[in-house]
């Protein structure tokens, strides 16, 4: 017997008509909690959800360069914890292999091939 397929844990990101990235998840309208995915309720106070759209910008929160190989990877290559800024936190990656340092801006680029959320540092 074959398991089910694993659900994707990677938040959809989503180009609007100004061609800005966003990521897609929820708010709630009761206690103001956000999420990067499709929560079925609020996480927090398990109101209601609507759906919502966060970006394009952040802060980065951690970051790391990640140089030992892992399935479907090439190291050297940096990820990040991004605060975006009227939304969640969340993983990406950079187009380059250097980390950034903590409290860098960064904007949402478009999705990797595979569906990563990415990221560069602006200037």
């Amino acid at each position: 017997m074959t398991p089910p397929p694993l659900a994707d844990p990677r938040p959809l990101v989503q180009t609007g008509p100004d061609g800005r990235h966003r990521v897609l998840g929820r708010r709630c309208p009761t206690c103001g909690e956000v999420a990067a995915f499709a929560w079925p309720r609020c996480p927090a106070c398990r109101g209601e959800v609507e759906p919502a759209a966060f970006g394009p910008e952040g802060t980065v929160w951690s970051a790391t360069v990640v140089r030992i190989p892992v399935p479907g990877r090439t190291p050297p290559y940096a990820l990040a914890y991004v605060d975006l800024d009227d939304g969640p936190r969340v993983l990406a990656h950079l187009a380059h292999d250097a980390a950034p340092p903590i409290g860098a801006r960064v904007r949402l680029a478009a999705p990797s091939d595979d569906g990563d959320v990415r990221v560069e540092v602006l200037a």
